[in-house]
C-alpha cells in the first residue's frame, strides 16, 4: 500500500493551494484519512480527516473554515482544499490513512511522504 502525497509548493498569503493523496494498492473503503502538518521545528499536528465511507470531516481550529477535505471515489484519491493560505501554514503535509470511524484518532497505519507548503508574506 501506498499513499502518494503531491501539489505543495510556495504561494503568497491569501493564496489557495489544493493537495492530493492517492492511494495504491488497495482503496480506502472503510478507511478515515488524515491529513498531518508539521512546520519547521514543531511536532506534526492533525489537521483534518475525512470518513471514506460518508463523507463525515474533521477541522483542527487552526484551518476550520478555510481548509476543505474531500474525496473523488473514482480516483481512489482525497484532496485538501486549502484557501485563505497564513505563512503560519508553512509546513510539510502528510496525508495518512487507517481503519476506524473516530476522525480525531492520531493513530493512522499508512503515511504518504510529505509534501512541501510554503506561504510567503
Amino acid at each position: 500500500v501506498q499513499l502518494q502525497a503531491s501539489g505543495g509548493g510556495l504561494v503568497q498569503a491569501g493564496g489557495s493551494l489544493r493537495l492530493s493523496c492517492a492511494a495504491s494498492g488497495r482503496t480506502f473503503s472503510e478507511d478515515r484519512v488524515g491529513w498531518f502538518r508539521q512546520p519547521p521545528g514543531k511536532e506534526r499536528e492533525l489537521i483534518g480527516a475525512i470518513r471514506w465511507r460518508d463523507g463525515s470531516t474533521y477541522y483542527a481550529d487552526a484551518v476550520k473554515g478555510r481548509f476543505t477535505i474531500s474525496r473523488e471515489y473514482a480516483k481512489n484519491t482525497v484532496y485538501l482544499q486549502m484557501n485563505s493560505l497564513k505563512p503560519e501554514d508553512t509546513a510539510v503535509y502528510f496525508c495518512a490513512a487507517g481503519p476506524g470511524r473516530t476522525l480525531t484518532r492520531r493513530d493512522y497505519t499508512y503515511w504518504g511522504q510529505g509534501t512541501q507548503v510554503t506561504v510567503s508574506s
